[in-house]
């Protein structure tokens, strides 16, 4: 099959309207990241560069692109929440993104309720219906193909407390979309939901075997 194609090199320039990269990855679920300063200053952001790696232990990660106060907090404590973005909370998340001094707190300037961690020194979104207290597993500054260092930080933490709203949970099963999940995508606003409608499944084909 024949493609006519837009080919670029990223390092000089995509010659687009707007990077497609994060059109191209996506739509990529969302880090909402809760963090404290070792002296107890909350902060919250969303991380659109998030995923997770690993089932056991649960590895999450997400990349910053500079040294932020997320960044800047959990490498002092060690200690970090994701929290879970949904459609009902949208606008306090994007509220939470503003560019605001380290000493004010995202929690007050969004209009959400900190509720303390069980394992970890952070609070959690009380109004978020799953959240995952995680300890820093790693904390790695990105290099590029030449081994030049970037001005972007990934952070690993182990997942060490999981909570999850049991409306949630049917026969034990967690339901995707019956949280309502938002999901980061192209250009500079454009984010997507999830619908059961939408759904499919596939039997991997070791499966199919047994």
């Amino acid at each position: 099959m024949s493609r006519s194609r837009h080919s670029y090199q990223p390092r000089l320039g995509h010659g687009l309207p707007h990077d497609p990269l994060n059109a191209i990855i996506g739509p990529r679920p969302i880090g909402w990241i809760s963090s404290q300063s070792a002296a107890g200053v909350r902060n919250l952001a969303p991380y659109s560069f998030f995923n997770c790696f690993n089932y056991q232990p649960p590895i999450i990660g997400f990349s910053s692109q500079g040294w932020k106060d997320s960044v800047a907090n959990i490498a002092e404590t060690g200690e970090f929440v994701w929290n879970l973005a949904t459609r009902e909370l949208a606008v306090a998340m994007n509220e939470s993104s503003a560019s605001v001094a380290s000493d004010q707190d995202e929690f007050a300037l969004a209009g959400l309720t900190a509720l303390p961690g069980t394992q970890v020194n952070v609070s959690m979104v009380a109004e978020s219906p799953v959240n995952f207290e995680c300890k820093l597993t790693q904390l790695i500054q990105l290099e590029d193909a030449s081994g030049k260092k970037l001005e972007q930080w990934m952070v690993l933490g182990e997942a060490v407390a999981i909570h999850i709203d049991h409306q949630l949970l049917e026969e034990g099963i967690y339901q995707t979309a019956k949280a309502n999940p938002i999901l980061r995508a192209g250009g500079p606003s454009a984010y997507y939901a999830i619908s059961e409608d939408l759904r499919f499944d596939l039997v991997r084909p070791d499966a199919r075997k047994s």
